[in-house]
């Protein structure tokens, strides 16, 4: 399952990564924000979409703000999430094959909806690398964790 979430920077972005998803066929769940609010808050949707990926091995997470940081800083403080602020292609590969990164955080001022669809398309079709170097560095995170 792939869960979404944005606040007021990202809302837009969103709603349109909606509708790529449909033509896709690719199954989401939208977690909110529902309505533009100017003034709600990253961390609530940000910590909503991370507790829902942590508690799924298979599930991963897309989250926008404006900038793509305060919801990857939130993200990141909820137990086996590990989110990545993702700005083109390349690292969207390099943080799912190294990282084994679930949660991708876009901006939703500086990301067109255009490289938006291919950030997503290789980050859904990119698998976590079986290099031993990269399963030690995520086992020292989990022990860290816990």
């Amino acid at each position: 399952m792939l869960y979404l979430g944005a606040d007021h920077g990202g809302f837009n972005l969103k709603e349109q990564i909606k509708k790529y998803l449909v033509v896709q066929k690719i199954k989401f769940k939208d977690l909110g924000y529902f309505n533009f609010q100017a003034n709600d808050d990253y961390p609530e949707i940000s910590f909503k979409v991370a507790k829902a990926v942590a508690k799924n091995k298979k599930a991963s997470g897309i989250l926008i703000c404006g900038t793509g940081f305060g919801v990857c800083i939130a993200a990141n403080k909820v137990k086996g999430a590990r989110a990545v602020t993702v700005r083109s292609i390349t690292e969207a590969r390099l943080a799912r094959q190294h990282n084994d990164a679930n949660v991708m955080c876009l901006s939703g001022w500086q990301t067109k909806i255009d490289l938006a669809k291919k950030i997503i398309k290789v980050w859904l079709n990119t698998k976590s690398s079986l290099a031993f170097r990269h399963k030690r560095r995520l086992d020292q995170i989990k022990k860290y964790e816990s």
